[in-house]
């Protein structure tokens, strides 16, 4: 999914520069190393920083953690499912096949 660069604040290319650096080019929960293969799954790791608080705008330090992807799409996974559900909610409302009681 790409993203969406409204989200983040202006300066968050050199945000993300320094926090990978900060954790040594390594996933912060499994330690796998940055454009090497995955230990458990042999894939490419690509390094991502992912806010623990889940909150683009809270740039502190302190929530700012490189992942890989399999370690950041399980900490997002909660998140992902939760909009998964207001998507299919959103698209059955607009084709009329749920209807919102306050909109009857």
């Amino acid at each position: 999914m790409p993203v969406d660069h409204t989200r983040y604040p202006d300066d968050w290319d050199e945000i993300s520069r320094q926090i990978r650096e900060r954790d040594g080019d390594r996933c912060k929960f499994c330690g796998a190393l940055n454009h090497q293969p995955h230990p458990d799954t042999g894939s490419v790791v690509v390094l991502t920083v992912a806010h623990l608080d889940h909150d683009t705008w809270n740039n502190a330090d302190e929530n700012l953690a490189a992942l890989c992807q399999r370690c950041h799409l399980n900490h997002d996974h909660d998140l992902h499912v939760m909009h998964a559900a207001e998507t299919r909610r959103q698209r059955q409302i607009e084709a009329g096949q749920l209807v919102m009681p306050w909109r009857e």
